[in-house]
Formats: C-alpha cells, sequence, structure tokens
C-alpha cells in the first residue's frame, strides 16, 4: 500500500523592517511605563468587562487578538491602546408612527418595535456606519416598503406575516453591522376617522342584515 506523502507545511518567515522594530518598541515602552508607575497604573489600565458586554481593542491601530476581549479582566496599556466597549443584550426600539399608502391607496399609521442585538462586535465597530442608528432607520424604511406591497385587508389579517418578511430584509444588511434582528413586531395599526366610521356602519348594516335573516328564519319556522 503507497504511503500518501506528507502536505508541505510552509512557516512564514518573519522579517524585521524599520516598521516592525518601531511597532514593538513602542509596545515595550508602554509595557515599562505600566510597570513602573504600578501600583498607581492599575486604577487606568485594569479594565472589567461584564459577562454581557465585550471590549474590542486595536493596539496601534491594529486589531489585537483578532477578537472580542471579555469577559473578565482586560489590561490596556497606556498612549499604544483604545478600546469601545460593547454591550451583547437585546435591546427594543419603538418605531415612530408613520402614515403610509397601502396597495388598495387607504392611508394608514402604524406602530411597530423591532428587537436586535450586537451578534459581532468587531463588525459593529468597524463599520463605516453607526450601526444601531443605521438598523433603527433601515427598519422604519423597510417597514414602510413591506406595508406599500399589501391591502388593507391583508395588513389587519396578516401581522405575523408581515412581521417575518420585513425581519428577513433586513436581517442580510444588518448583519453586516454586526446586528441580528431577533423579531419585528407590528404593535397597531390605526386607519383614518372617515375609515373608521365608513367601516363602523358596514359593520352595523352587517349585524343588522343578520338579525333580520334569523329573525325571518324564526318567523317561518312557527
Amino acid at each position: 500500500m503507497a504511503l500518501k506523502p506528507k502536505p508541505i507545511v510552509r512557516v512564514q518567515k518573519f522579517e524585521w523592517t524599520a516598521a516592525s522594530i518601531a511597532h514593538y518598541s513602542v509596545i515595550l515602552m508602554a509595557y515599562l511605563m505600566f510597570f513602573l508607575t504600578l501600583p498607581f497604573s492599575l486604577f487606568f489600565c485594569i479594565k472589567v468587562v461584564h459577562e454581557y458586554k465585550r471590549m474590542v481593542v486595536f493596539r496601534l491601530g491594529k486589531l489585537y487578538m483578532n477578537k472580542p476581549l471579555g469577559p473578565g479582566i482586560v489590561i490596556i496599556l497606556p498612549c499604544v491602546d483604545s478600546y469601545t466597549v460593547v454591550d451583547l443584550r437585546t435591546m427594543s426600539y419603538d418605531v415612530p408612527s408613520q402614515e403610509m399608502l397601502t396597495k388598495d391607496s387607504v392611508t394608514v399609521s402604524v406602530d411597530a418595535a423591532i428587537y436586535f442585538r450586537t451578534s459581532d462586535p468587531i463588525a459593529t465597530i468597524s463599520a463605516a456606519v453607526d450601526s444601531i442608528l443605521s438598523t433603527k432607520q433601515l427598519a422604519q424604511t423597510t417597514i414602510r416598503n413591506v406595508l406599500g406591497t399589501r391591502s388593507l385587508s391583508e395588513i389587519m389579517s396578516a401581522r405575523e406575516e408581515i412581521a417575518l418578511q420585513a425581519q428577513e430584509i433586513l436581517n442580510p444588511t444588518a448583519a453586516n453591522w454586526g446586528i441580528k434582528l431577533e423579531r419585528v413586531e407590528v404593535k397597531d395599526i390605526k386607519l383614518p376617522r372617515e375609515l373608521t366610521r365608513v367601516l363602523a356602519i358596514e359593520a352595523e348594516a352587517s349585524r343588522l342584515a343578520d338579525a333580520k335573516i334569523v329573525s325571518a328564519a324564526g318567523e317561518l319556522n312557527v
């Protein structure tokens, strides 16, 4: 039986350059500053990251450790480290009530809410936009666009389906910002007063018609 040749593993050789020498020299000086100023440096360089948070650290402009840090204690070196703490807990946002035109040209006012959390702290920090603000604005636009493709009767009877459709549209874009949409909720749908009165009159007329039919059927059976 022929033995398979072992794959060749190429180890990239590290080369010292002026930039790398300067990089590590600055980091070394930061460590020296940290130790020489003990115990006072502990008050400024020791950070505690809670269980529901993560810390993204950039050391001389580069992502440190290639991952978010925490939970636990993190040491921040003076002058060379910058950091941002990201909350991983689920947040809710009430989408401002907005008037929109349905597919059958009826103006309705809709109240909605979204529930979301940060799923990728690095993507959230590295995004070129404010991830949370952009998610809120995108949710408002998406809900309006989805409702614009539905008739009034569909909106009144298929709220959950509309919410799921909006969530499916939102998630791919929000994922680029490190955000995960957990739920979209259509809370309330308000109709214009004139339309509400018309529907009430139609409902009352339908109720009276049903009552007359029942009454007539009773008289025939007597």
